[in-house]
């Protein structure tokens, strides 16, 4: 087959979620509320951690970050794939595919990271609670999430970047509904074998990187809990970290789930259900997990709802 240069594809097709068009309107419908509670509960998380004067704290601020990355990546893919429902063909132009899959990349690589500083701050304020304020000083912080950021817009410019500066075949059809980097290495008729390796080792060094830094926090975290005498202080201490351990759980299974199949199970079909978990459903439980399950963030939402109230009474 003939090779076509990159600059003869304006467009990609993206195939989305379904081609049954009895399914289009409800999942239409689904998808836009999980949509709207993401966006509402990741947007409420924000500004009650930025607004609350008792939610200045590192946990708090990782938080913000987390419900930050988390609107970011969906916000990423999800306006996208509801227009998908409701066109006869779904298009993307060249462009704003590489914009797309560059920040889809940035947000979903931050995340990563973004929770396991999430589990060393559990850790240094479970195992060294004296310590606590100074070593999770404001720059401490902001180096934890700072670092993320830029180490994850490197990996997704380089990534980017590699993609759309290689040829295509001239066979635009995305088989996902959104520009995931895998289905456009398909699309490839250079370079493909060596982008696939990029992306299968940055992959796999941030999943198992990230991952070993949680798994290690709560080693010594259980660790410590074990010595804990009484029965409150220990479930006083596993109070503190379990909405994150529960997000970590679920974001985790869904990422190992969709890089670490057998290759005789992996299809695209199969990446589009764990995509559509991580990507829309994860976004939406993260926020709705610390509403319901932290007591500093319903006591604070609680507060600011009376003022709300009492300011409109």
């Amino acid at each position: 087959m003939e090779n076509h240069n990159l600059t003869v594809l304006s467009e990609f097709i993206l195939l989305g979620i379904t081609d049954h068009p009895e399914l289009k309107a409800p999942l239409f419908g689904l998808f836009l509320t999980i949509y709207t509670i993401s966006v509402l509960g990741n947007l409420g998380l924000i500004i009650l951690t930025k607004v609350d004067p008792r939610l200045q704290t590192p946990m708090y601020f990782f938080l913000r970050h987390l419900a930050l990355t988390d609107l970011g990546y969906s916000t990423a893919v999800a306006p996208k794939m509801l227009v998908s429902f409701v066109v006869e063909q779904n298009t993307i132009s060249y462009y704003f595919c590489a914009t797309q899959g560059a920040f889809y990349t940035v947000f979903i690589v931050s995340e990563l990271f973004i929770l396991s500083a999430m589990s060393y701050d559990r850790y240094v304020a479970i195992c060294n609670p004296l310590l606590y304020p100074v070593i999770m000083s404001k720059r401490v912080c902001q180096g934890l999430v700072a670092v993320p950021y830029v180490y994850s817009t490197f990996v997704s410019l380089l990534v980017t970047v590699k993609i759309f500066n290689s040829s295509f075949c001239g066979y635009n059809i995305v088989n996902n509904f959104y520009c995931d980097c895998l289905p456009l290495v398909s699309l490839l008729c250079s370079n493909a074998h060596e982008i696939e390796l990029i992306i299968v080792i940055f992959s796999v060094c941030n999943l198992t990187s990230s991952l070993l830094i949680v798994l290690a926090s709560y080693m010594l975290i259980l660790a410590a809990i074990l010595r804990i005498n009484s029965a409150e202080g220990r479930h006083k201490a596993f109070s503190t970290c379990g909405s994150h351990l529960t997000v970590v759980t679920v974001f985790y299974g869904a990422l190992i789930f969709m890089y670490v199949q057998p290759e005789s199970s992996h299809s695209f079909d199969t990446d589009k259900v764990a995509s559509i978990f991580y990507a829309l459903v994860i976004p939406m439980l993260n926020p709705l997990i610390y509403s319901l399950r932290n007591k500093d963030v319903k006591y604070a939402l609680d507060r600011i709802c009376k003022k709300l109230c009492n300011t409109v009474s």
